[in-house]
């Protein structure tokens, strides 16, 4: 039987990986636990996993050099997420150590919590509500109304797609601006990056992070849009450059901005920024429900199974440089 480290935390397990995906799990491998409270990286969890064939790591877990060079058990490293940046590919398959990824399963979770970012955004409901908490009686003021508005979306994927279909159902106008994809729905417009930021009441960004997005919403990103526009982040924190972000509300260019995501750890918002009144904030949460985790829980699940038949799993990144996979017998052609 396989042995098979789980990286994750408690905090980490409880949201991102649970019970059932674990009793899963352990039908495939033994299964050895993080002892510890800390997120493992580098010579630290290559020790934890010490005797391992594969790690299962969740997205605070890097892979690094250092890991897969102390970790001469390893044969691959599943990650429970779709994002791998915080792996160091190359350093893997010189090692020779498979690595695989998760397929998205939060495509409705994370639309949902943007569509309650744009309705917030829109209305001050929370403010309100932060408001009457504080024992005052706030006055009304007036809002944005989400059907007569237009929205922008930077990256059309899934949940660019999934997104786009609740702002139709809800009567408003969609832009969306991606040089990759195609738009077939007659309902919605494509345009480039400056033309949409000029014609949109709020901005959703959806676009991947790669080198060429990184910092793609700086100041003069936030200058082309619409004085008195929303900003909403549900990418990855590297693409806002959060100084020109902060500047654009100080300013008054944009009414507010929502993130759930930022360049603090873990991918959270930066506190000068979540704290301030004309921000929404959550702690990158937005593919935090249950059928959302488990989705991609099980998908770890299937791939060790896979690795525990002698077969290659599904969505390997490096199958062709991951040698090691002969030790347990899975062939990579």
């Amino acid at each position: 039987m396989l042995k098979v480290f789980l990286a994750h935390t408690p905090e980490m397990f409880a949201g991102y990986y649970g019970e059932r995906a674990l009793a899963a799990l352990r039908q495939h491998a033994e299964v050895v636990r993080n002892p510890g409270d800390a997120v493992l990286s580098g010579a630290a969890l290559a020790e934890a996993a010490r005797g391992c064939q594969a790690i299962v790591a969740d997205r605070a877990t890097p892979g690094t050099d250092q890991t897969f060079g102390a970790a001469p058990d390893l044969v691959a490293f599943l990650r429970v997420a779709v994002d791998i940046s915080t792996i160091d590919v190359p350093a893997a398959s010189a090692a020779g150590v498979l690595i695989t990824r998760a397929t998205p399963g939060f495509v409705d979770s994370v639309t949902e919590v943007g569509l309650g970012f744009m309705v917030d955004l829109a209305r001050d409901l929370s403010g309100y509500a932060a408001a009457y908490r504080r024992g005052e009686e706030p006055q009304g003021r007036m809002g944005l109304q989400l059907s007569a508005s237009t929205l922008g979306i930077v990256g059309y994927g899934r949940i660019g797609r999934r997104l786009a279909e609740v702002a139709l159902a809800l009567g408003m106008r969609v832009l969306v601006s991606d040089p990759h994809a195609a738009v077939e729905d007659p309902r919605i417009t494509k345009l480039d990056f400056a033309a949409l930021l000029a014609a949109s009441d709020i901005v959703v960004c959806l676009a991947i992070s790669i080198p060429e997005t990184r910092d793609l919403f700086d100041a003069t990103a936030f200058a082309r849009m619409k004085r008195g526009a929303r900003f909403i982040n549900l990418s990855r924190g590297e693409l806002v450059d959060e100084r020109a972000l902060e500047a654009a509300l100080d300013s008054g260019q944009l009414a507010g901005a929502a993130m759930d995501v930022g360049r603090a750890q873990d991918q959270r918002p930066s506190a000068f920024l979540a704290r301030r009144p004309d921000v929404l904030a959550a702690p990158h949460i937005a593919g935090q429900t249950p059928e959302a985790m488990e989705h991609q829980a099980m998908d770890t699940v299937r791939q060790v199974a896979a690795l525990a038949r002698g077969e290659l799993p599904d969505n390997a990144v490096n199958a062709a440089a991951a040698h090691r996979l002969a030790r347990i017998g899975v062939p990579t052609t």
